[in-house]
């Protein structure tokens, strides 16, 4: 009896904690906050809160706040040494000659360098370069900003920074492997949704209008040799084909990027963008770390309640791997406004339960999660990004939406399928 009231308990703070979410409640106080009623519902002796909950999780997790650390100062080095900007300006020579040739590079240039680069910083950065490019050769807002933030989020799948936090709920799934080539076709998956979505507005293109920012300033762009045009990519090469940690593999390219662009000119230039650097990369993740930390708390009191969760989850999710993949594909909206399928809302209830249960292993149930995480990444009105693009181009919200959303659900579909392939059987 004592069981049943515990798991209805944990259940209907489940329910009240995705309703403070979805109302824009603050992450951090819930995280932390389910983490303490779910210790005390679930009956857990207060010395094991002390340890379990609150202790180990955030120390364990340690490491892996490093990974995110050193992503960070790689993308920060990418932006402010010039070379995102280069290849950015890049697209603009084919510009008007060809605009829907010119509005896919544009897309395929903004998934190279977020397969390193991460944060709303790094958007704005790169966004006031390529947004007005898009403008430009007539590629109508309501194509032009969905098209720029699902290029965004197609990399996702590959960014060591966005992994790491995933991560939280499965620390036995590495960054390597058979994960990172499930990545690739993944993000290759979007990124062909997101071209045929332009595709399919060609016409629009075509004969669009050209449009400008308004109070928007020029931007000054530093060129950089062609050759550091592939340095976003040296991590992911490194780790995939030499087996590197990715550490040692973000450091090199990050030393690599410094000597090729000149950093290394001089000794007190060096130290000088290398202090700046540093700053801005441990700044633009300062809330993200706090964040993290609250949430493998809750990860922990939710692991500690597995009993009582257990026999409720058996119940109701499908024991097929296929099954659970088409539904969670179907359901894949349900991600959007930081919903139950959203790791990094609500559905961090729903990732700890599902990770403490068991029930599937970690290798599959990361990527089925991350999926639908990708959808909402790429187009929720949530994200932070999404909505510096919104605010800076004018677009309405209703417009980025219809716009994204299906182009966003068939992908998710098709990438949940995936999932199953390489990791449900």
């Amino acid at each position: 009896m004592t069981n049943i009231i515990i798991s209805i308990l944990l259940l209907l703070t489940f329910i009240g904690f995705i309703y403070f979410i979805i109302k824009g409640g603050n992450l951090v106080i819930g995280f932390f906050v389910m983490a303490i009623l779910w210790s005390v519902i679930g009956l857990i002796p207060f010395n094991q809160i002390i340890q379990n909950v609150i202790a180990k999780p955030a120390l364990n997790y340690g490491p892996t706040i490093i990974y995110i650390v050193f992503g960070s100062w790689f993308g920060r080095v990418l932006v402010d040494s010039g070379i995102a900007g280069s290849i950015s300006a890049q697209t603009q020579k084919v510009g008007r000659k060809a605009p829907v040739l010119a509005a896919i590079l544009v897309v395929l240039v903004t998934a190279l360098i977020f397969s390193s680069a991460y944060g709303v910083g790094s958007v704005i950065a790169i966004g006031v370069i390529l947004i007005p490019i898009l403008l430009s050769i007539g590629v109508p807002k309501k194509v032009a900003i969905p098209a720029f933030t699902m290029a965004i989020g197609a990399p996702m799948y590959i960014n060591v920074v966005l992994f790491n936090q995933i991560k939280a709920f499965f620390p036995s799934v590495n960054f390597s492997g058979k994960y990172l080539v499930f990545g690739l076709v993944a993000m290759s998956v979007q990124l062909l949704g997101v071209i045929l979505f332009i595709l399919l507005h060609a016409k629009q293109i075509k004969n669009g209008k050209i449009e400008t920012i308004a109070d928007s300033e020029e931007t000054t762009i530093t060129q950089t040799h062609p050759i550091t045009y592939i340095i976003p990519i040296l991590p992911v090469a490194l780790n995939m084909f030499c087996h590197w940690d990715a550490i040692p593999a973000l450091l090199l390219a990050t030393i690599i990027a410094l000597l090729f662009t000149g950093q290394m000119a001089s000794y007190t230039k060096l130290v000088a963008f290398i202090n700046k650097t540093v700053s801005q990369a441990i700044n633009d993740i300062s809330g993200l770390i706090i964040f993290l930390m609250a949430l493998v708390m809750f990860a922990g009191a939710a692991t500690a309640n597995v009993p009582h969760f257990k026999s409720m989850i058996e119940v109701i999710l499908p024991h097929n791997p296929l099954i659970l993949a088409v539904a969670i594909g179907i359901l894949a909206p349900l991600a959007l406004f930081r919903g139950p399928l959203h790791v990094w809302g609500a559905g961090a209830a729903t990732a700890a339960v599902l990770a403490a249960t068991g029930t599937f292993s970690p290798m599959f149930l990361l990527p089925l999660l991350y999926t639908a995480s990708i959808m909402a990444v790429s187009i929720d009105l949530t994200q932070s990004w999404n909505t510096w693009a919104l605010t800076y181009s004018k677009l309405e919200t209703k417009e980025f939406l219809k716009m994204g959303i299906p182009v966003m659900w068939a992908v998710s579909i098709v990438n949940e399928l995936l999932v199953y392939v390489f990791f449900g059987h």
